[in-house]
């Protein structure tokens, strides 16, 4: 057996901290509450859905036995966070990723969930299930008391006709559901993502799942666009970075043809709802979508303007490292000059550490919520 323990699991390449852990409770009885149903499954058979770090599909693999695992993590940094403790575990062969859809679900007979926390996410995963996994599938999700609702059960109805809630344990507690429902009124085709019109921006935004503010625009981004048209008027190309679904990058590759941009997001339900979002307003040509780590993928010194409203919540923890992260990499990826336009709430204080990471910044804009700030490159 490998070499197996939820105390060497870490969160690296995301943000680490004393108060953010790699593994909880709640994976703890997620693995407990399926141990039975994980010793019967085959080879190929076991599914693990929104693994935050490897501690579920390590888990499944170093204490049941569990091969040919198949993944899927919406975050990148999880993602790349269990290659690394895959690689320390000696577990390496034991799974692979995928994207949501059927090459991850096709005759899956256990799916393991570390619920979301939007409802919208675990109704297009539980639909997915239905549709792809095997008829006797079962499936195990749980999570933190205090991030559960009685909804979550209702959207599991939908979709599935047993479900039991289990005990709770160490504030955490496991919703089993089987029984996959195949009727008429059940669509075979998914609906996701959503796709809602905003008349008064001119644009459709689509969104899946698990995609931030689902088709609907923020507040932070909504004041962001009223500066559009001051950002860097000479740039020929410019950075969405933690795109969500695109709207940023949208507007401004409709206000400024001449614009080359690129929308870029942690988030793969972000990166497919901003893909979708392009076709919808016919600009695929010209936003290229990515999905990275902050903009690792982006050299030094290359961005002339690059956009920005940072999140300030780490999966349900309220936590600065993020934003601070984007910062950085904002300001290592600047050129000399560029601009980096932010939104943030203003309680949060953010103008020092853009300046130490970016470079001078001034205050452009501040309504009753928020501020923006324009950073220029060093």
């Amino acid at each position: 057996m490998p070499d197996f323990s939820f105390d060497r699991l870490r969160r690296f390449p995301d943000v680490e901290a004393d108060n953010l852990f790699a593994v909880d409770a709640s994976d703890r009885l997620i693995l407990d509450e399926a141990a039975g149903v994980l010793a019967e499954a085959g080879s190929g058979e076991v599914v693990v859905i929104e693994d935050r770090y490897g501690a579920l599909t390590l888990g499944a693999a170093a204490l049941a036995g569990a091969r040919g695992i198949r993944v899927h993590q919406d975050v990148l940094s999880g993602e790349l966070a269990l290659a690394l403790n895959a690689a320390d575990a000696g577990l390496v062969d034991s799974y692979r990723s995928f994207i949501l859809g059927e090459e991850l679900l096709a005759n899956a007979r256990v799916v393991l969930i570390q619920l979301p926390r939007s409802l919208a996410a675990l109704d297009e995963f539980a639909d997915a299930i239905r549709r792809f996994a095997a008829p006797d599938v079962v499936v195990i999700a749980g999570g933190r008391i205090k991030h559960m609702t009685p909804t979550m059960n209702a959207v599991l109805r939908r979709h599935f006709g047993e479900l039991q809630v289990s005990s709770a344990r160490q504030k955490s507690r496991v919703l089993r559901a089987a029984a996959s429902i195949v009727s008429a009124t059940q669509p075979t085709m998914s609906t996701w993502p959503n796709c809602v019109e905003h008349a008064d921006l001119g644009l459709t935004i689509c969104a899946h799942g698990a995609a931030f503010a689902g088709a609907t625009v923020d507040i932070g981004t909504r004041y962001l666009l009223e500066f559009l048209d001051r950002m860097k008027t000479d740039a020929r190309s410019a950075i969405d970075l933690g795109c969500g679904t695109g709207v940023l990058a949208a507007t401004l590759a409709r206000r400024r043809p001449a614009l080359r941009v690129t929308a870029t997001d942690q988030s793969a339900a972000a990166v497919a709802s901003a893909r979708a979002t392009m076709v919808a307003n016919a600009l695929a040509d010209r936003v290229t979508v990515v999905r990275d780590d902050a903009l690792q993928s982006q050299p030094d010194a290359s961005a002339e303007l690059i956009v920005l409203n940072p999140p300030f919540h780490i999966g349900s923890s309220v936590h600065a490292g993020i934003a601070l992260k984007l910062f950085d990499d904002a300001g290592r990826v600047l050129q000399p000059g560029g601009e980096l336009w932010s939104v943030w709430n203003t309680h949060l204080g953010y103008r020092p550490a853009l300046t130490r990471l970016v470079g001078p910044t001034h205050q452009v804009g501040r309504n009753a919520k928020f501020t923006v700030t324009v950073s220029t490159g060093r």
